[in-house]
């Protein structure tokens, strides 16, 4: 959790300036979902979190 908290901010809160909070909060759905479905992680030899989800919705399984 550790490791998350420290992408999240450095990759979302303050990886560029925001006109305002509820601009930062509008990019985070859009960036979780990069995070989660096409970020590659190296724990998981670069495949995203998602991939090791085998019912996600529009997932074949």
């Amino acid at each position: 959790m550790e490791r998350f908290n420290r992408t999240l901010l450095d990759e979302w809160a303050y990886a560029r300036p925001y006109q305002s909070e509820a601009e930062r909060r509008e990019a985070l759905p859009r960036w979780l979902h990069t995070y989660n479905h096409h970020r590659g992680h190296t724990t998981l030899a670069g495949h995203p979190p998602a991939s090791r989800l085998p019912n996600l919705p529009g997932q074949n399984t």
